[in-house]
């Protein structure tokens, strides 16, 4: 993936100064490029309206490129760039930025001012893109300050995970949960909206793979699973439910194969349709989750979206990433908890220490006992994220939260779990949740954060409710009632 970096200026300076503009400008590109996670290219100063048409179009069509940075070197008259803006499909960043940071205060002349002009030709390249209500995120200050960096950077990850979801393609085995309503959703919308193609296969499809597995590959994969994890002395070799460690192998190599073949980085399971699985998927959903890719429990498939795009957004970042579900609360006074946790599938990128391989029964999906790892989530700042279809449009809430060591040592739950502290408190982030409407399925992550994910539903515009240590509820009904409001109208008539 990579992000083109444009220079904008005009040819009344002469070539002697657009030199010196191309020089700067590689250099503030290669300056970009070494403090953001991915590539930056430099393109030739652009100094006309056929030239700016061009690049905008090629960038659209070009699937490498996730987005465009754009800098006004010198004064580049804004009306050259309408055509190509107007164009423009791919995320926008406007870099208000200069070659130098300080001043030569003692010999600064006419030269010197002439060639560094940013401070007003950028105004007239942010009034243009004003003018023609052109999406974009803009940042102001010196690319050698890593505060403009970092926010470079959130936006870069924002681009990756709409370039995501441009290409992606998931896998749903069986419908959704029977009779739940926050896990349906109008999946041509979605494919309109993100780009996303979300189709059902036969859970038996994916049970010929399970059975196609070798009894080699199954032998080096419960090896491995041995290396990596503590494991239980009963799925041990010598152990009475070895077996079920082989079949939980079987599961993984069967359903890995399944989603390489069909080019899908996200599924989705359901415990009512399991079809000629022996086990409810849980360890190869863990793993299959800690490789990237997307995942949703009983059909969800806009939270596998979800997961799978913050999967893509915070590549390299530590932290993890997790399929989530709110479970259950501490409603102690001034202790107050969430208990967040599934019936199987946590990603282990967010576990504390090393997961334990286990197995233990399961009261629903009417299967034999599924082996899960189990662990308690690494403490820290994180944020969980739900998507919703509102039915008008699509809604993303994110709450910010703490996570926190179990208040108490949990032996008898055999799950993997995230215990937090939602902002501002429980009871103010329970209520705007559900006044939002917003879903008991999450994505957790402690390695993206606000700020990218506003990056991401300006560019997808897709309305996005952030419950932070700064929110009331009163506030945050005001805001929903503002947002209902401007999307409504935000679609025409």
């Amino acid at each position: 993936m990579k992000l083109w970096f444009l220079t904008g200026s005009q040819g009344l300076y002469g070539e002697d100064t657009l030199r010196q503009v191309a020089g700067q400008s590689r250099e503030i590109a290669g300056r970009l490029g070494e403090a953001l996670p991915f590539e930056v290219e430099w393109l030739p100063v652009l100094t006309d309206a056929a030239a700016i048409r061009q690049v905008c179009l090629e960038a659209n069509a070009d699937d490498d490129c996730a987005g465009l940075i754009a800098w006004m070197h010198t004064f580049s008259p804004a009306k050259m760039w309408i055509a190509g803006l107007d164009a423009l499909r791919k995320p926008l960043l406007h870099l208000h930025t200069q070659a130098n940071v300080e001043l030569p205060w003692s010999s600064i002349d006419m030269d010197f001012m002439n060639l560094n002009q940013a401070a007003h030709g950028d105004r007239e390249f942010g009034h243009i893109q004003a003018r023609l209500g052109v999406p974009r995120k803009t940042v102001a200050g010196h690319v050698g300050d890593p505060a403009v960096a970092a926010r470079v950077a959130a936006w870069a990850r924002a681009a990756a995970g709409r370039a995501e979801l441009a290409s992606l393609r998931l896998a749903r085995f069986g419908d959704n949960m029977r009779d739940v309503a926050v896990t349906e959703g109008d999946k041509v919308e979605a494919q309109l909206r993100f780009g996303v193609s979300v189709n059902t296969y036969g859970v038996n499809d994916l049970v010929e793979a399970v059975d196609a597995a070798s009894d080699a590959d199954v032998g080096a994969l419960v090896k491995e699973y041995e290396d990596l994890y503590r494991m239980a002395p009963e799925l041990r070799a010598d152990g009475g439910r070895h077996d079920s460690l082989r079949y939980a192998a079987r599961i993984e190599l069967g359903l890995r194969a399944f989603l390489e073949a069909g080019g899908f980085r996200a599924f989705t399971t359901n415990f009512e349709d399991l079809g000629g699985l022996r086990q409810l998927p849980g360890l190869a959903v863990q793993r299959l989750m800690a490789d990237g890719y997307g995942f949703g429990g009983e059909g969800d498939w806009k939270t596998s979206v979800l997961l799978r795009t913050l999967k893509a957004m915070s590549a390299g970042l530590p932290g993890g990433t997790s399929f989530m579900e709110d479970y259950t609360y501490h409603l102690t006074p001034g202790e107050e908890l969430i208990l967040g946790a599934h019936m199987l599938e946590v990603c282990p990128s967010i576990a504390e220490g090393t997961p334990s391989c286990e197995i233990h029964p399961l009261g629903i999906g009417n299967r034999e006992d599924p082996v899960r790892l189990v662990f308690d989530a690494r403490p820290g700042p994180a944020v969980v994220v739900g998507l919703a279809d509102m039915g008008d449009r699509f809604r993303l809430v994110a709450n910010e939260i703490d996570v926190v060591v179990p208040p108490a040592p949990l032996p008898r739950l055999p799950v993997a779990r995230a215990v937090w502290r939602p902002r501002p408190d429980l009871r103010t982030s329970a209520e705007s949740w559900l006044t939002a409407g917003a879903p008991h399925h999450t994505v957790l992550s402690a390695a993206v954060g606000a700020e990218e994910l506003t990056d991401l539903a300006d560019m997808l515009g897709v309305e996005l409710l952030v419950i932070d240590a700064e929110t009331t509820s009163r506030r945050f009904a005001r805001e929903l009632r503002w947002n209902q409001a401007y999307y409504r109208l935000a679609q025409g008539f």
